[in-house]
């Protein structure tokens, strides 16, 4: 089998993810609701989950439009 396991650990969970945004937990979730952030369900409880490189990419969109209004 050549499957990847991922680790449950290898995601955060709204909190932690909202802190490392600098933003709210609600509105983190409203994000995710909106499909501006790829959020996953805990298999056990169902609450989100996110990647960390999901949320550096939506990091990296800010700092690409904050460029383009300097300009």
């Amino acid at each position: 089998m050549n499957a990847e396991i991922e680790k449950l650990s290898d995601y955060l969970r709204i909190s932690e993810a909202a802190d490392y945004l600098g933003v709210s937990p609600n509105t983190l979730r409203n994000w995710a609701n909106a499909g501006k952030v790829a959020a996953f369900r805990h298999p056990v409880n169902g609450y989100r989950l996110f990647e960390q490189e999901n949320l550096d990419a939506l990091l990296k969109q800010v700092a690409m439009g904050r460029e383009r209004m300097k300009c």
